[in-house]
């Protein structure tokens, strides 16, 4: 049945987030160093590792990597014409809309839907999206970041390296990648107790302005999705994962780069916290959906 299948798929992921919430608010952890060892280790161990056992670098100019790029651009759009309706500040309100929760959501999700043979799509999902989210992202909050620095990050590094070896049909021995793989796997699990901890942080006080996030997100990314999926040309794994990406709730970096650069990181949070809290609802909407057609 449709219903055990998304309840398959969705019990894993809540069932991290909801340890991570419950545990956050007995002992208040401190994640910025676990988040920050996920970010320089962990997760570039996962690119580096998928892209070299899979093959994935070559999808890193195809046609999902398009995709994902327009449904952001265009929600970039849409998000400014809302900002511009409802006089909230573009720069508070476009990134939420525009960057997803590829990694702390959208990595196992793909993979709980699909299977492990999505991982690839998966992971080039969240490298365009994290690319476009630390280059982009940054300069539309400060037009005067060093944007040159994104390219030395651990992240772009492990994809640059893994690409290169590509390029150069060099083959990574399986005693070398063993540990690689190994640290890897610890970040997704990481990143979806890292959210559970976040959601802690919620505030009534701001549920209007994270309520319009909550529609207006997974509405737009869908909707994109829609209008563009019938003039490019994907497979049908990477039809239903880009419908996957389009009603993903709001990467939760949005917070960090909106509390770094003092972009009204409250109003941000709440953006950012009750999407992700509504994604227990969204998620099996669109699980409904995509299941039947592309499971």
């Amino acid at each position: 049945m449709i219903a055990v299948r998304i309840f398959e798929i969705t019990f894993p992921i809540f069932a991290i987030v909801a340890a991570g919430l419950f545990y956050a608010k007995k002992f208040r952890p401190d994640m910025a160093l676990p988040n920050r060892l996920n970010m320089d280790i962990f997760i570039p161990c996962l690119l580096f590792s998928v892209l070299i056992e899979r093959g994935g670098v070559a999808d890193l100019f195809g046609g999902l990597a398009l995709a994902i790029t327009l449904v952001i651009l265009l929600s970039g759009l849409v998000s400014l014409i809302a900002a511009r309706l409802f006089q909230i500040d573009p720069r508070s309100l476009c990134p939420p809309i525009m960057f997803a929760n590829a990694g702390n959501l959208g990595l196992p999700l793909v993979v709980l839907s699909f299977g492990e043979a999505a991982l690839p799509a998966a992971v080039i999902c969240f490298i365009v999206c994290n690319f476009l989210h630390i280059t982009l992202g940054r300069y539309l909050l400060n037009r005067q970041s060093n944007i040159q620095k994104v390219f030395f990050s651990p992240l772009i590094l492990a994809v640059v390296l893994a690409l290169i070896l590509s390029l150069l049909q060099m083959k990574v021995s399986q005693t070398l990648l063993e540990p690689i793989r190994m640290l890897g796997n610890i970040a997704v699990p990481l990143l979806l107790f890292a959210l559970g901890v976040r959601l802690i942080d919620i505030k009534m006080s701001e549920w209007k302005i994270g309520l319009s996030v909550v529609l207006l997100a997974p509405i737009c990314g869908v909707a994109i999705v829609f209008l563009i999926t019938p003039f490019i040309d994907l497979t049908r794994l990477e039809q239903g994962v880009l419908f996957l990406f389009g009603a993903l709730p709001p990467a939760v970096m949005n917070f960090i780069f909106a509390e770094h650069y003092n972009q009204e990181p409250s109003k941000v949070a709440a953006m950012v916290l009750f999407g992700n809290a509504f994604a227990v609802v969204s998620i099996p909407l669109a699980l409904v959906y995509v299941l039947p057609r592309f499971g």
